[in-house]
């Protein structure tokens, strides 16, 4: 049942500079995204080449200094930085120093210097019989909103976030397709006044403060939930694998199904499934695309850099 039908939200294209305030700073980042998802895909494609940031520049429609503005604005980071924190040597050595991560984080907890710049959160399921009913008496606002990776679609319940994803080719409507498939016997009731705030808080690093968690509710089987919550321990800047995943639910054989699993998370970003990677640190299927994939994990590198280290 819908209340209301999603809107497309109407985001100027051009790229330029603005100057952030809590008002716009969502919307810049939105716009600054458009041109960082075209420079990522391009050296993706380029990546044998190596090529320098006056070629990605020229690729993407902007000058080399603009670029370079644009990826310290967006994530601290240089554009060669940010590319080296996406290379799938970086990716294997994270993974290699992370291959206790999960174990790490149950003797660490919360406090422990891991997730210090990590997203904190507390979670909650729905019954197995609410799970069953598809939503049936269940009430969800949503509304789009622009984001650091696009604009993006946040659902919630009375309990909290249950959902957030982004539009891409398929615009708005298809991403509230998407999401609403998934639970189709609820009520949709577009309200930005109550998902609003929610999205500025998790595309805030300073609003990341575990005396104030953001409060999320899983609305998935058994299985799904377990895997959802095993991905909550991943701190950033580690990664993990399906087959390590499998093993801390429990289901040591069950790469494949924790990969399924994986692939429906509802709550992209704040449920971390982008820093599950392959065995060997190659980026897999991502619900969002392996661009914005890409793109999460070098602006989760520039969020943990060290602010003293020098720029390279």
């Amino acid at each position: 049942m819908f209340a209301q039908e999603a809107m497309p939200l109407d985001l100027p294209k051009p790229f330029g500079l603005a100057v952030p305030t809590p008002a716009n700073e969502l919307h810049i980042a939105a716009c600054d995204y458009d041109v960082v998802s075209r420079a990522v895909a391009y050296v993706t494609t380029h990546m044998r080449d190596q090529p320098e940031v006056e070629e990605i520049a020229a690729a993407v429609g902007v000058s080399a200094r603009a670029l370079t503005d644009l990826f310290r604005r967006w994530c601290g980071l240089t554009p060669k930085a940010f590319l080296q924190a996406v290379t799938l040597d970086r990716a294997r050595r994270v993974l290699a120093e992370s291959s206790n991560v999960l174990d790490a984080a149950l003797e660490l907890g919360l406090s422990g210097p891991g997730r210090l710049h990590d997203l904190f959160v507390v979670h909650e399921a729905m019954s197995p019989g609410e799970w069953k009913a598809g939503g049936a008496g269940l009430e969800i606002r949503y509304s789009f909103h622009p984001s650091p990776f696009g604009l993006a679609l946040a659902m919630c319940t009375r309990r909290g976030l249950c959902g957030l994803a982004f539009a891409d080719e398929g615009g708005p409507a298809a991403a509230f397709a998407d999401m609403s498939r998934r639970w189709p016997h609820a009520t949709y009731v577009e309200d930005p006044t109550a998902t609003e705030p929610l999205v500025r808080r998790i595309f805030d690093p300073q609003a990341w403060r575990q005396d104030q968690p953001l409060r999320i509710v899983f609305i998935g089987t058994d299985f799904e939930v377990r895997v959802w919550e095993t991905l909550l321990r991943i701190p950033m800047g580690r990664a993990t694998t399906y087959s390590s995943i499998a093993g801390h639910v429990g289901r040591p054989a069950a790469a494949r199904a924790v990969g399924a699993a994986v692939g429906k998370n509802p709550i992209s970003f704040v449920v971390p499934c982008h820093r599950v990677l392959g065995k060997s640190g190659a980026l897999t299927g991502y619900h969002w695309g392996l661009t914005r994939k890409q793109a999460i994990l070098g602006w989760e590198a520039g969020k943990i850099a060290d602010p003293a280290a020098p720029t390279p």
